[in-house]
């Protein structure tokens, strides 16, 4: 009786593994996308802050 029992969670198991992979992929994916576009608009910035730092020293040795 007992290794029907335990048959019967391992059954349970294997149908709710395929879900539950499905599930910790997709929370990864999210937090993936999430750092990704994190750290474009924070090289975004400093992208913009290098631009601007250029330009002035641009304005310095054209004076």
């Amino acid at each position: 009786m007992g290794t029907l029992f335990a048959s019967d969670g391992m059954f349970v198991l294997l149908t709710f593994l395929p879900i539950i992979f499905y599930l910790v992929l997709m929370v990864f994916a999210i937090y993936f996308v999430i750092k990704v576009i994190n750290f474009m608009n924070e090289k975004t910035k400093l992208d913009r802050e290098k631009n601007e730092k250029l330009t002035e020293i641009i304005k310095v040795l054209n004076q």
